[in-house]
């Protein structure tokens, strides 16, 4: 048995084909079902995995580790020269033939319905090496070839310190996509190596600055993120359980420290579950966490939540779903829908609003009609 013991969200978002996906966490409760079986082990690189095998050894089962953990495997995936995986421009006609609905149509929606790409806008697509992000700098270049008018991309990857693997998957892929992208070097994962305190926050604030600083010197005005649907869901549900707050991800923001740069989400109508389709039909690998220095880690939140809490919500929605199909776009659609007058207070602009300022204002107006 070929087990995989990183969390569900790693899993998900990649793994060796036909692997069982065990988190080291479960585990003593997975115990009985290899009783008489050989157990093959890898995590991300292998320190969970020499844990899983020696739980496994003391409870009497055969197991060995993967050398490499995944990256290794996925190292190896990327090295083969395989004249059967779709070329780029197959890639591309499979955005324009079997996932124009479920990715492109949504994508188009999205930037007409925030209006999110203007007329003289010239766009840097931050791309971090990720699913995401690279399916974005794809429809990006799909969307330029049918342009109703004139804007301009540019596609920029940002190495915050990456490790030597995770920068050469990137580039491959960068290169069979077919995407012309700028290289910038800085030493973010460095500088926060030593920080105790929110280091996943620091990082993040500090990538988005220096991606405004070299956009602008780019020529561009707004910079494009590859956040997608699901995000906004949990963003929204982290907020209320863990935050104590209403509040969502927005499509789009401008910059309070960049004069005249904006911020873009040309994702944000896009499902994690049909990117995820588009990358496995295609037979694409791409790096999960760009972080060279935790195992577990399976993203950044810009939000200083943990992933822990992320992966929470994620699990509380999938089961919420189960009883309900329409939990997700309730979710959603919770925060177009919001009624003033059923809430108690609401900040806006750095000023906190009470329904008690209005309350008897409206019953004496009742009273006069």
């Amino acid at each position: 048995m070929l087990i995989d013991v990183r969390d569900k969200t790693a899993f998900d978002y990649g793994n060796i084909p036909g692997s069982i996906n065990v988190p080291l966490a479960e585990l003593k409760g997975f115990l009985p079902e290899l009783k008489g079986k050989k157990a093959l082990v890898y995590c991300k690189r292998g320190e969970a995995s020499a844990i899983a095998a020696d739980e496994m050894r003391a409870a009497g089962v055969e197991a060995d580790i993967l050398e490499g953990g995944y990256m290794g495997w996925l190292m190896s995936e990327t090295e083969k020269n395989d004249e059967s995986k779709p070329t780029a421009q197959e890639i591309e006609e499979s955005l324009r033939k079997k996932f124009h609905k479920s990715i492109f149509c949504k994508f188009t929606k999205a930037i007409r319905e925030y209006e999110l790409v203007k007329p003289g806008d010239n766009i840097c697509v931050c791309i971090s090496g990720g699913k995401d992000s690279m399916l974005m700098a794809k429809l990006f270049q799909e969307l330029k070839r049918h342009n109703k008018f004139e804007f301009g991309i540019k596609f920029l990857i940002m190495d915050p310190g990456y490790s030597p693997e995770n920068r050469k998957l990137i580039e491959k892929n960068a290169n069979h996509l077919g995407i012309p992208a700028e290289y910038y070097e800085s030493d973010i994962f460095d500088s926060v190596f030593n920080v105790e305190k929110s280091p996943c926050y620091l990082c993040a604030r500090m990538r988005r600055g220096h991606l405004y600083s070299k956009a602008r010197e780019m020529g561009c005005n707004k910079i494009a993120l590859g956040h997608h649907y699901d995000d906004v869901i949990e963003t929204i549900l982290m907020g209320m359980l863990y935050g104590a707050q209403v509040q969502t991800m927005m499509p789009k923001l401008h910059s309070t420290n960049f004069e005249g740069m904006e911020l873009i989400r040309p994702l944000y109508l896009v499902r994690e579950a049909d990117i995820k389709a588009w990358r496995d039909y295609n037979r694409l690998h791409f790096i999960q966490c760009a972080c060279k220095f935790t195992d577990t880690c399976s993203s950044c939140d810009s939000d200083g939540q943990s992933e822990s809490s992320r992966l929470e919500v994620k699990k509380l929605i999938a089961e919420m779903k189960k009883t309900n199909q329409y939990v997700e776009s309730n979710i959603f659609n919770s925060v177009t829908n919001v009624n003033l007058s059923t809430v108690i207070a609401y900040k806006q602009h750095g000023r906190i609003y009470n329904f008690l300022e209005d309350y008897d204002k409206e019953q004496n107006a009742s009273e006069s009609i």
